[in-house]
């Protein structure tokens, strides 16, 4: 499977495993947008204000280490109970993970709702791991971005952030 295809499949399915020890699992700070808790039932309304047109921005970076580049596609997904709980089970945290993709592959949650896919945003990366998305409301979001070392397994990376009318956030993904 090619790394910019998994990325869409990881954006929009969130396949995920546990974090590395340096990933650890670490509550969210601050409110959740549609609600808080966990729930493995996906609604729409939980979603909807991911939806509104917003004047925030995040902006970021992929650097994982040494000699490894951003390897396709970013995407970005609202923070509801819905995706708490699928982050939370597949990458072990709902903070930051960083996972080689066979242990993101290995884990399941289940198929993911197809309306749940109509919410996440994509990008490509530039050939110095930048990327930017752009008209977000207020909220937090997840950041899931490949990277890869030359021919090497790519390693997952998975970050939250949270968005506020004050414009753009920066964020690097490590």
């Amino acid at each position: 499977m090619q790394a910019a295809s998994f990325v869409r499949i990881a954006a929009v399915s969130a396949l995920g495993a546990a974090a590395l020890a340096a990933c650890a699992p670490t509550p969210a700070p601050g409110p959740i947008m549609g609600g808080g808790g966990l729930s493995s039932s996906f609604s729409a309304a939980d979603f909807a204000w991911s939806a509104q047109a917003g004047s925030a921005a995040i902006e970021g970076r992929a650097a994982y280490g040494p000699g490894y580049s951003c390897a396709g596609s970013v995407g970005l997904t609202p923070e509801t109970p819905y995706t708490r709980h699928r982050f939370l089970n597949l990458y072990g945290s709902l903070d930051r993970a960083a996972l080689p993709a066979s242990e993101v592959r290995a884990r399941s949650v289940g198929e993911a709702s197809a309306d749940y896919r109509g919410y996440v945003r994509d990008t490509t990366c530039d050939a110095q791991g930048r990327f930017r998305f752009d008209g977000l409301p207020q909220g937090g979001w997840f950041i899931i971005a490949p990277v890869r070392q030359g021919s090497g397994e790519p390693v997952v990376l998975m970050r939250r952030v949270q968005t506020d009318s004050r414009g753009a956030v920066s964020v690097t993904l490590e």
